[in-house]
């Protein structure tokens, strides 16, 4: 079965019953929207159908004008992806104002997002999802997102922030991304794209698929593998191999039915291998060669495999009246096999590899151990096996109910889900020994006996949302409630099949109500001002007795202008925590016990967004495109405390890992058949540990200026070839410190291809 019984099955008959019953005169509710043209998907069009669920489950909508949209929103179409063809979500992110990131492994495999100076760890939150579906591996018991949607598939990426984004909960105070995937053509086509790059780069993009009378399909294949840009002493891969697979049925009613109706099935399949690492570089050892790699992590590789089903029926009234339900299973299986400790350590402290690198003269026993310079003690490098499953699944069902009342038309939205999730841990350890430059196995511990439990959650969300226009000024008032249960059960090590006794921590219940109000005013058909003022939440994880709810009061206020290609889009944002919360994970190298929350109190974020662009016609056909995108964050502590998370705090310290400065411009020349663009994207210096005045060189991952160029060239109608050159002037740079040393951003690196309409 797709989902076990549960309540949620009188949601689907709750909500037809709604609408049934519903006699209403209606208005349209995008009657007034513009249609966005658009990307290249095979280069046709023709028939269409119900496709409700793009407007109304997604976060912004491909037919929706972006003046027409309440608060901060940002959607970058397939004609945005297709400019550089990244494949790294990061970099495709840096087009969006309001988005914080801090790189990795340089590929964007795992990417670490925030949204306003929320955090960046493991982009646990924010509400992440696919086609408005959650898809965070635990998205309300283990909300890290160890798996990422394969950006380089994706059809479309939106952002929003701001009072509209608590119709996407349950994170609330930065906002809510939404991938979205492959649609289906209107017409039998599609295209293969396949590319060759540096590090042994290889990629192979295929989209076939159609529409009949009553019935359309695609099927979809991305794969990529990569040997990786870092070297280890002996050699070996360093690099990743992505398969990624998606299909999508939708049968729907005909044109002329009273009630038009769709049910489409998508199914995907994403399997991942990248031999990635937590271990770093001491300073020196970065500054010498940033892109080596310690002898230590020769071993260190993450496996992965992801699967979604997912159902969703539309319905549309002759009354206006629609409904979307989705029904969605995903799972989630890793093993990260990677560096956990130094076992039979000499120096004080120098069982920890950051301690190590922080401190090489202490610990030079050890750091000539991780490097294979000398013969470790036996077992003495331990790497354990993060072995870890996760089921998340429910149902969604939004109505829509378009009407009105005087000269005020509305479009009210009323939505119901419940979902559960779990995160099932069965890790162990495997010691080896440094011998001759080479790892050697010492000895394996039992599954289990590093992490043996299972965390889960069941939740309720409820949200109405009315968005009122009355003349040239439109008010979207709105409320979310969660209603959240979250249990951990932790079984003996020695337990590795769990027929002991668990120990179960109490139940921890989380209800509450998150309003919130966004206001626009057409001043004009060039100028929109617009903002809003909402109640931001992220839920506690399970199990932790003294962590509370993530709270605070945001607010923006910003100018829209659109006017002759000239664009300007600028906000200003504001957010009061009265508690802000961190969560003990791996990736952070906290020294808590993993999962373990910690409150740091009252904070405040202020900032700025902006993003502006003009094309100039220059004539002949050739066009000039100038694009800027600007983050300024300003974010502090309010109070004073000290954890094993956020270190010693002092009111008015700075948050780590966030850069006050961010700033993306472009510009190019194209035509009909040819483009070029280059982007240069600026990141300002930022602090790994909380703190305020300058930034101490151990602390600090320094600012960087990274360049990128892209060209197109359509040599015929169905074929394009392409070519592009990331980090063109070979920038060394650091993107972190943590958890275990200095890692580096990706070197410059090349990418050619061709891609083959049909």
């Amino acid at each position: 079965m797709l989902f076990s019984r549960s309540p949620a099955t009188a949601l689907i008959a709750l909500m037809v019953g709604a609408a049934s019953l519903t006699g209403t005169d209606a208005f349209a509710a995008n009657e007034a929207a513009v249609e966005i043209p658009e990307a290249e998907m095979a280069g046709i069009s023709g028939m269409e159908y119900v496709d409700i669920s793009v407007e109304r489950i997604q976060v912004i909508g491909k037919k929706i004008d972006r003046k027409d949209v309440v608060g901060s929103a940002t959607r970058l179409s397939a004609e945005d992806l297709e400019v550089f063809k990244y494949q790294d979500i990061n970099r495709t992110l840096r087009l969006v104002p309001g988005v914080n990131i801090q790189e990795e492994d340089g590929y964007g495999l795992r990417p670490n997002i925030g949204l306003r100076g929320s955090g960046v760890e493991r982009s646990a939150k924010i509400t992440l999802m696919e086609d408005g579906v959650l898809i965070a591996p635990a998205p309300y018991a283990a909300p890290s997102a160890y798996y990422f949607p394969t950006a380089g598939r994706m059809e479309a990426v939106e952002v929003r922030k701001g009072s509209a984004a608590i119709k996407f909960g349950p994170r609330s105070v930065g906002g809510a991304i939404n991938l979205v995937s492959r649609s289906i053509p209107e017409e039998f086509g599609g295209f293969v794209d396949g590319r060759l790059g540096s590090d042994g780069l290889r990629t192979v993009h295929a989209v076939v698929g159609g529409t009949g009378k009553n019935i359309a399909g695609v099927v979809e294949m991305f794969n990529s593998r990569s040997s990786g840009f870092k070297t280890l002493p002996g050699g070996g891969n360093t690099g990743f191999d992505v398969q990624d697979y998606l299909a999508k049925l939708r049968v729907f009613t005909d044109e002329d039915a009273a009630v038009q109706q769709a049910l489409e099935i998508k199914v995907t399949r994403t399997s991942g291998d990248s031999n990635e690492t937590y271990l770093g570089l001491a300073d020196a050892d970065f500054a010498a060669d940033p892109y080596q790699r310690y002898a230590a992590s020769a071993l260190d590789r993450i496996d992965t495999t992801h699967q979604q089903i997912q159902i969703t029926h539309e319905a549309e009234f002759e009354n206006g009246i629609q409904l979307v339900t989705t029904a969605y299973r995903n799972e989630f299986e890793r093993d990260w096999f990677k560096l956990n400790d130094i076992k039979n350590a000499v120096g004080d402290g120098c069982s920890k590899g950051n301690f190590v690198l922080q401190n090489p003269v202490t610990c030079a026993t050890e750091l000539s151990w991780l490097k294979g310079e000398a013969d470790s003690a036996v077992g003495a490098i331990n790497i354990r096996h993060n072995a870890r499953s996760y089921v998340s699944r429910g149902v969604q069902s939004l109505i829509a109910v378009p009407f009105a009342t005087g000269n005020a038309e509305h479009d009210l939205e009323i939505s119901l889900r419940y979902s559960e999730d779990y995160e099932d841990r069965l890790q162990f350890d495997q010691r080896y020994s440094m011998v001759s430059g080479a790892l050697e196995l010492a000895s394996t511990g039992t599954p289990g006996s590093s992490g043996n439990r299972i965390v889960s959650a069941n939740a309720w969300a409820f949200f109405v949302q009315d968005s009122i226009k009355i003349g040239d000024w439109t008010f979207e008032p709105g409320v979310r409630f969660e209603s959240i249960n979250l249990n951990r059960s932790d079984w003996a090590k020695t337990d590795p099949t769990r027929s002991g006794p668990a120990n179960i921590r109490e139940t921890t219940k989380v209800n509450t109500f998150v309003p919130g109000l966004g206001i626009s005013y057409k001043v004009n058909e060039n100028m929109t001002l617009t903002g809003g003022i909402f109640k931001g939440f992220n839920p506690p994880g399970a199990g932790n007795a003294n962590a509370v709810e993530e709270k605070s009061l945001n607010a923006e206020f910003g100018v829209i202008y659109d006017n002759k290609g000239a664009y300007l889009e600028s906000m200003v944002f504001f957010s009061d925590y009265s508690n802000i919360l961190g969560t003990c994970t791996a990736s952070v190298g906290c020294n808590g016990e993993i999962g373990d929350q910690f409150n740091g109190g009252k904070a405040r974020i202020l900032g700025l967004e902006l993003v502006a662009g003009y094309t100039a016609e220059l004539g002949l056909d050739w066009e000039m495109p100038f694009y800027v995108n600007y983050t300024y964050t300003d974010a502090k502590f309010q109070s004073d405390f000290q954890d094993s998370f956020w270190g010693n705090v002092t009111d008015g310290d700075a948050f780590p890992y966030l850069s006050a400065h961010q700033l993306t411009v472009s510009g190019g020349i194209s035509n009909d058949t040819f483009s070029t663009i280059v982007q240069a994207n600026y990141v300002s210096a930022s602090r790994v540990v909380a703190g305020s005045g300058n930034i101490p060189a151990g602390e600090r991952v320094d600012a960087r200026v990274v360049v990128d160029l892209s060209a197109h060239y359509q040599l015929s109608d169905a074929v394009a070839l392409f070519a592009s050159i990331d980090n063109l002037f070979d920038k060394a740079y650091s993107v972190a410190r943590n958890p275990i040393g200095l890692r580096p951003g990706k070197p410059r690196t090349w990418t050619s291809g061709v891609k083959v309409t049909f």
